[in-house]
């Protein structure tokens, strides 16, 4: 027997009505794709980038909240939205998997059409990076062409990161976080300081007693740990498809990728471990 979804009151019928289709705008969407060859794999590559820009900008959108509640002394909320993240890098890790069935041979039908385009050149990716605590000003060049682009990525070195958050988060409850980390210069990339790991490992060391601090600490951790081995698969993709060669926009390619793997974002997070 046929089952009509009308018949449990199910609506059938959507002229003048707000659709599935309308409220997501799935038509803008799904007509975003551009192929510049008529390569097949080069539907997935656009896809794929598409598709980790969206997850980005929810990224964003999170990592904004947290750090306005952190800023206003509401860590607890700031969790869950901080896990959010951590699982978000997770979807962005997995598409890798995707990406990898796309071989060597595959990517040289279109690469050519990509001229000098590059993953590097994302500035959300460069925002998330910034609200974090990696602020390389150099890498502002890059969006020098776009000003609306390049004030945004300008107005986020001005602003505390979500390290620089936590820090003040800690300070003012009463954990002796040196004074010169609240007035430091926030255009600077974060320098591991044995001080500040010194404040962490008394949060360490007995939890029980801060243990809001503790929590946070680890959703720190938890970010940091995904967004590690997105760099990771990043690395691994990029040499299993195009081996040594320079990135389409001129970086030395897997060698540049290598090198971002050795940045920390929470160093004192990391090195307690050891000393604890």
């Amino acid at each position: 027997m046929t089952y009509d979804p009308a018949q449990d009151g199910a609506q059938m019928s959507f002229d003048g009505r707000m659709s599935y289709g309308d409220y997501l705008q799935i038509d803008r969407i799904l007509t975003a794709q551009r192929l510049l060859t008529g390569a097949h794999d080069e539907m997935l590559f656009i896809i794929q980038h598409q598709t980790s820009e969206l997850w980005m900008k929810l990224a964003l959108h999170e990592l904004d909240a947290a750090r306005k509640m952190i800023a206003a002394d509401r860590s607890r909320e700031a969790f869950k939205m901080l896990a959010r993240i951590a699982r978000i890098f997770e979807q962005l890790n997995n598409a890798w998997d995707v990406l990898r069935t796309m071989t060597p041979s595959d990517y040289t039908t279109f690469r050519e059409g990509l001229g000098q385009s590059s993953g590097f050149q994302s500035w959300q990716y460069r925002l998330i990076e910034y609200a974090v605590g990696n602020r390389n000003a150099a890498m502002l060049r890059p969006h020098a062409h776009r000003p609306d682009i390049l004030a945004l990525l300008q107005a986020e070195l001005a602003r505390p990161s979500l390290y620089d958050e936590a820090l003040r988060h800690l300070a003012r409850a009463g954990h002796p976080v040196p004074a010169d980390v609240l007035t430091r210069d926030l255009s600077q990339p974060w320098t591991a300081r044995p001080d500040v790991q010194a404040v962490w490992e008394i949060i360490y060391r007995d939890p029980q007693a801060h243990w809001e601090a503790y929590e946070l600490a680890e959703k720190l951790m938890d970010f940091e740990d995904y967004f590690r081995r997105w760099r990771f698969n990043h690395v691994t993709t990029v040499e299993r498809v195009i081996g040594l060669k320079r990135g389409t926009g001129g970086t030395s390619g897997v060698s540049y990728l290598r090198r971002m793997l050795e940045v920390e974002l929470f160093p004192e997070l990391w090195h307690l471990r050891t000393t604890l």
